[in-house]
C-alpha cells in the first residue's frame, strides 16, 4: 500500500484523478480484512465540520467515514484511525495537526507498514515527512516567501514529522507561492532538498517511482554545485 500526498485544492473536477488510486488501495484493503464497504479514518483539526464533509464527499459514496473533527489544541485519540482500511488527514494549519497527531504518530506509522493507505491532504501532506516543514516565511529575518502562507509562524520552521518518507514535503507549490520557501530553505542548508506539490494533484510514494497524478506537478528541489536544482515531476 502507498502514501499519497495531496497539494490542496479541493477542486471537485480532479477528485477522481486525485483520490483515485487512494481509494483503489482501500479497496482492496477492505476486501482483505473482509469487509464489503470500505472504512476511511477522516482526521481534521480547526472550526467546524466543513472541511471533513468536503473530504468525505471527495472520496465518494462507496465507502464509510469515521471522522475525527478536533478543535486547536485538541489531541487526537487511537481509537480514530484503529481498524480501518484507509487513514486521511486532512488539511487547514500545519503546527495544530502537527500538536494534535503528535501522540499517535507511531501507531499511523505501524499501520501504513501494516498496508493501511495514507492520504494527506495538505498539511496532512506536510506532516507525513520524517523532517516536516510546519511553516514560516523567513531566513534569518529576510523573506523567502509571502507571509499568508506562514502558518502563524516567522521563521522557516521543521519539526519530527510522522515518518513515512524521508524527503520534506510542502504544499500548494504553484498557486501560493511556497516553492520558493522549499527552495531557500535548501539553499540554506536547513534540509538537503524536498518536493513541492500544486494544488489538485497527488503523489504517490509507494513501490518503484513516484506517481503524480492530477491537474499540476510535483517540484523537486535539491542541492547541487553553486546552488539548488529545480525540476518538475508531471502528472
Amino acid at each position: 500500500m502507498s502514501v499519497h500526498l495531496v497539494g490542496g485544492g479541493g477542486d471537485p473536477a480532479h477528485d477522481a484523478e486525485v483520490f483515485g488510486s487512494f481509494l483503489s488501495e482501500v479497496t482492496k484493503r477492505a476486501a482483505q480484512s473482509g469487509r464489503d464497504e470500505p472504512l476511511v479514518a477522516i482526521v481534521t483539526v480547526g472550526p467546524g465540520t466543513a472541511h471533513a464533509e468536503e473530504l468525505a464527499e471527495s472520496l465518494g459514496g462507496s465507502v464509510q467515514t469515521r471522522r475525527s473533527t478536533l478543535a486547536p489544541g485538541d489531541i487526537a485519540a487511537l481509537t480514530a484511525i484503529s481498524a480501518v482500511d484507509g487513514i486521511l488527514i486532512g488539511g487547514g494549519v500545519t503546527p495544530d495537526y502537527l500538536a494534535a497527531l503528535l501522540p499517535i504518530f507511531g501507531e499511523i506509522r505501524r499501520q501504513i507498514s501494516a498496508g493501511v493507505p495514507y492520504l494527506g491532504f495538505s498539511a496532512g501532506a506536510m506532516i507525513a515527512a520524517e523532517r516536516a516543514l510546519i511553516g514560516g516565511w523567513r531566513i534569518g529575518g529576510v523573506e523567502v516567501t509571502p507571509e499568508h502562507v506562514s502558518e502563524g509562524l516567522d521563521e522557516i520552521t521543521l519539526a519530527q514529522g510522522i515518518g513515512l518518507l524521508d524527503v520534506t514535503v510542502d504544499v500548494h507549490a504553484a498557486q501560493s507561492g511556497s516553492l520558493s520557501r522549499l527552495i531557500a530553505a535548501t539553499e540554506a542548508g536547513l534540509i538537503d532538498g524536498g518536493l513541492a506539490i500544486d494544488e489538485d494533484t497527488v503523489l504517490v510514494v509507494g513501490e518503484g517511482a513516484l506517481g503524480v497524478l492530477g491537474a499540476g506537478s510535483v517540484w523537486r528541489v535539491s542541492q547541487a554545485d553553486g546552488g539548488v536544482l529545480v525540476s518538475t515531476i508531471g502528472a
